[in-house]
């Protein structure tokens, strides 16, 4: 799903917490069970009034397609008009467990496009083929289901004893797409197996279900599951809250005593980590610390990842981490400043969105100032295309953050441009390479970067960081 849409549903009403909305009669209210109408009609007036109660508590809402299902065509009927009842800042989990190759793409087309949900779960043994045709859509995502409570379950998922299955299908799926794009479904009452689940995939969120099964042991597993920065966990609440009065207190209370935790436990990670690079090379890289500690909490993934143009990359970049850790971020905005410092230049313009936060850190370190081309303009206010004080004939080094195609950095640079600006040089941190600095230079501007794709990869590999398999795959593609 769309990130910024949950994290922006997670912090608006400060809650982890999701609501299935299941037509279910044996969860339904008494007070709608004994309702007058037919059962279509009582559903659907209580699972409105499910969403009523609770849209400024939770944080995404999860139908179950298969309860639709039953139903027949009045059920598939009733699952749009309760869709659309969804306030849409609200994001959309279809609890559908997918798992048809043959029909994946007409589904993904479907539920995507036509019904508008935001991610949907599937099951994981068609791997990475069934997977894609939701990954094109790059707005979505997938919950891939890795771990169930089911007790006859074990036989599968607990073999071989010496390395599960199911933790050989977290890392598998890791490589299937990016965080923001690939989540985890985990069923478990038992702290162990979240807490390896979270070893693998410190990065993805997890959509934590069974948990209620087994209530003494809540708070270690939410603290178990919960990231560093006391997020990416989903809870369900527990299903026999919907039959009650008081709904939206009940959920008041669950969210109240689960933020109590997320408290606790970004409270003990309030201190400072120390890392090291735990390599020596012979021929080091000026920034090998840096590219390692990179690798290391998550913005290299070597793998396949389906990209927004639909091609596929044996690797992905994903730099958003790095302004919520503070060293590396510094690190960063070094390496930058090594050659923004030996231009000559008026102003800083950082290209919307990903390199808005860099250009403001060069901005505060070199002590000069900022402008940024909007990637819209506003259709209301001053409707200004460049925002920040400037002079016509000023020269501005434009910022950002990967150089694949050069498409976008040239966009913004034609916008500074249309503005009487002289821009010469564009500086970024990472080159895919693949002639795109040749392909800028014939357009009028030197290219600079502190990395190029190939550099990066040679370090990891060199330091044992990836192994020859994702080498070799990176080389042949490249």
């Amino acid at each position: 799903m769309n990130a910024d849409k949950l994290e922006r549903a997670i912090a608006t009403n400060n809650s982890l917490l999701i609501v299935g909305l299941d037509p279910n009669p044996e969860m339904m209210s008494p007070d709608y069970l004994q309702k007058d109408g037919d059962l279509i009609e009582r559903l659907e007036a209580w699972l409105l009034w499910v969403i009523d109660s609770t849209g400024d508590r939770v944080c995404a809402y999860k139908p179950t397609l298969g309860f639709y299902q039953a139903l027949g065509i009045v059920g598939l009927q009733l699952l749009e008009r309760i869709l659309a009842a969804i306030p849409p800042s609200i994001p959309i989990i279809l609890d559908a467990k997918h798992g048809d190759l043959n029909t994946s793409t007409v589904f993904a087309k479907t539920i995507f496009e036509q019904w508008g949900v935001d991610a949907v779960t599937l099951t994981p043994y068609a791997g990475q083929d069934h997977a894609a045709p939701f990954l094109v859509y790059s707005d979505k995502a997938v919950f891939i289901l890795v771990h169930t409570s089911n007790p006859q379950a074990e036989a599968l998922q607990w073999y071989p004893q010496e390395q599960p299955f199911y933790l050989h299908l977290v890392k598998q799926a890791q490589t299937w797409a990016t965080p923001q794009q690939l989540a985890l479904e985990v069923g478990t009452t038992n702290t162990k197996v979240l807490g390896k689940i979270r070893a693998i995939a410190p990065e993805r969120t997890i959509l934590l279900r069974s948990l209620w099964s087994n209530n003494s042991n809540l708070e270690s597993l939410i603290d178990t599951g919960l990231d560093s920065t006391g997020q990416g966990l989903l809870i369900p609440i527990p299903q026999d809250f919907l039959a009650n009065k008081n709904l939206a207190m009940e959920v008041a209370n669950l969210n109240h005593q689960i933020n109590a935790y997320r408290k606790s436990k970004i409270d003990r990670g309030a201190t400072c980590e120390i890392w090291t690079p735990d390599v020596c090379l012979l021929t080091q890289h000026p920034y090998q610390d840096l590219i390692l500690e990179l690798f290391d909490i998550g913005c290299l993934l070597f793998g396949e990842y389906v990209q927004a143009s639909g091609a596929t990359f044996s690797y992905y970049i994903d730099l958003r981490k790095i302004i919520s850790n503070p060293h590396v971020f510094d690190r960063v905005l070094q390496a930058y400043g090594d050659i923004v410092q030996q231009l000559e230049f008026d102003r800083i313009a950082g290209i919307p969105y990903g390199a808005l936060p860099t250009a403001t850190g060069l901005a505060l370190n070199l002590q000069r100032p900022m402008i940024f081309p909007r990637k819209e303009v506003k259709a209301h206010g001053t409707r200004r295309l460049i925002e920040g004080n400037f002079n016509p004939g000023e020269k501005v080094v434009v910022i950002d953050d990967i150089l694949i195609s050069g498409k976008s950095v040239m966009e913004g640079a034609d916008k500074l441009k249309s503005a009487g600006l002289k821009i010469e040089d564009i500086v970024v941190f990472i080159d895919h390479e693949g002639g795109v600095k040749d392909r800028l230079a014939a357009n009028g501007y030197n290219a600079y970067s502190v990395l190029s794709i190939s550099e990066i990869t040679d370090t990891l590999y060199e330091s044992g960081r990836i192994n020859q398999k994702q080498y070799n795959s990176f080389k042949e593609n490249h």
